[in-house]
């Protein structure tokens, strides 16, 4: 059997590995290694390893004080059904810079069942909540706004 490791310690995370994921997922495709790497840089990271190999991954974007955003949750396939996303979960939820937040939120497209067992669920006030999305981004020049004008 394969021990299983979570660790916050970026050092030893195969971030070529969780880039190579991330970039082909529904969620981030496309995401240039640069940007990922800054992402990364400044979040929480959690690495789910298998033999010093980068097997799973999440991060939060957080101020430690009140707020944090989960992102780019994934255990890959082939350690899938052995409880490692239950307990990335729950090493999350208890870390101690992530105790006493006001809010924290996600987005998944399927995960609903996992998530709700960790004390998310769908938005309590959605009218309050605003966004600014560009799914578009990483297939754009850099530099180029989502009106296709030139930032300056």
């Amino acid at each position: 059997m394969t021990p299983y490791e979570i660790t916050t310690d970026r050092g030893r995370l195969d971030l070529g590995a969780v880039h190579a994921f991330l970039a082909s997922s529904y969620w981030s495709p496309g995401i240039p290694r640069a940007t990922f790497e800054r992402a990364a840089a400044n979040s929480l990271c959690f690495g789910v390893l298998a033999d010093d190999r980068t097997i799973g991954f999440a991060r939060v974007i957080t101020d430690r004080a009140t707020f944090g955003y989960l992102a780019d949750v994934y255990i890959l396939e082939a350690h899938r059904g052995k409880g490692l996303a239950r307990r990335l979960m729950a090493e999350i939820r208890a870390h101690p810079d992530l105790q006493g937040l006001r809010r924290m939120l996600l987005v998944t497209r399927d995960a609903h069942d996992l998530y709700r067992k960790y004390g998310f669920g769908p938005l309590g006030t959605p009218e309050r909540m605003m966004e600014c999305h560009d799914p578009d981004v990483y297939r754009r020049e850099p530099g180029t706004r989502a009106d296709g004008q030139q930032q300056t």
